[in-house]
């Protein structure tokens, strides 16, 4: 029997990432992280200050939490991805109109997709692949009915 040849870490990463809404947690804990990095501006940029400080800090490292647990216990992400797309909206009042909106789009983006994603569905075909198995059904349809022609 030959041996197999192992699979590399880019396969294996490939593999661990079909079986979760890795976009989804990707896009909503950087989402997090922008809104983070923008509470760090200068005075000048910054648009709330004040009793919602804690909010502003709360909320996004909320969402980057969130992000990791899509990530890493994909099983709850229904529960995960509504709590970041509240979080996201949330982080408008709180956090410099949500990172200046780029964070807020992208907690929203990731949380919509990590609620869409379906853990049973298929993995996607690409297009040559799809044609080659066309052109194959097509050879074999033909052969086929070559046989049965001259039988």
């Amino acid at each position: 029997m030959p041996d197999r040849p192992r699979p590399g870490p880019r396969l294996a990463f490939r593999g661990w990432r079909a079986r979760r809404p890795f976009w989804g947690g990707l896009l909503l804990a950087l989402g997090g992280g922008e809104i983070l990095l923008t509470e760090k501006a200068s005075l000048k940029v910054m648009l709330h200050i004040g009793m919602q400080g804690l909010a502003g800090y709360l909320l996004p490292t909320l969402m980057v939490l969130l992000g990791l647990l899509i990530l890493f216990n994909p099983s709850q992400r229904l529960f995960y991805s509504i709590t970041g797309i509240l979080l996201s909206l949330g982080s408008w009042l709180t956090s410099n109109l949500g990172g200046f909106f780029i964070g807020l789009l992208l907690g929203a983006v990731g949380s919509c997709l990590a609620f869409g994603w379906l853990p049973d569905q298929e993995p996607r075909v690409s297009r040559r692949k799809r044609r080659e198995r066309e052109r194959e059904r097509a050879e074999a349809h033909a052969l086929t009915s070559e046989e049965a022609g001259t039988a």
